[in-house]
């Protein structure tokens, strides 16, 4: 694995583990994706929650986002899951080859009496709670999401 660098080119001062993956359009690589970077976590030493509550349930949520609405279960479309983990953060980014989405539209609040019978927009609720920061990220085909958690003290 090549040096990790900082924007200016200088080689980081901390340890960092990249991951990248392709997966088919199919919900039964979820729990694969999801154990690899709950590992990576737990080797850069993020806490137990984080591992097991707010990594699995926001990248579940991203991946099965992506296969499910993003790419509309077609097999022959693929999703692709960056992950980028050191000593200090998690940075996620997932990626599909669907048609996109309006991110903004998507930001309701699925608690609120108006849209307790919505099916829409739970994931990225759930993404956002147990994230410290979740943006779409503009790309030519598909939509792309990038997610980031801070490791607890």
């Amino acid at each position: 694995m090549p040096a990790a660098l900082n924007s200016d080119g200088s080689p980081l001062d901390h340890p960092m583990r990249v991951v990248e993956l392709d997966i088919p359009s199919d919900v039964r690589f979820i729990e694969r994706v999801v154990e690899l970077i709950r590992h990576e976590c737990q080797a850069m030493g993020f806490a137990h929650r984080q591992i097991s509550l707010n990594v699995p349930v926001a990248l579940t949520e991203a991946v099965s986002n992506a296969i499910l609405r993003g790419n509309r279960d077609d097999p022959a479309k693929h999703v692709h899951v960056r992950a980028e983990v050191d000593t200090q953060r998690l940075v996620l980014e997932i990626g599909d080859e669907g048609e996109g989405f309006d991110f903004d539209a998507s930001l309701i609040d699925p608690t609120s009496p108006e849209n307790l019978d919505r099916e829409d927009g739970r994931g990225l609720f759930l993404m956002r709670k147990l994230m410290d920061t979740v943006e779409r990220i503009d790309v030519p085909h598909g939509s792309k999401v990038r997610m980031t958690l801070h490791r607890a003290s």
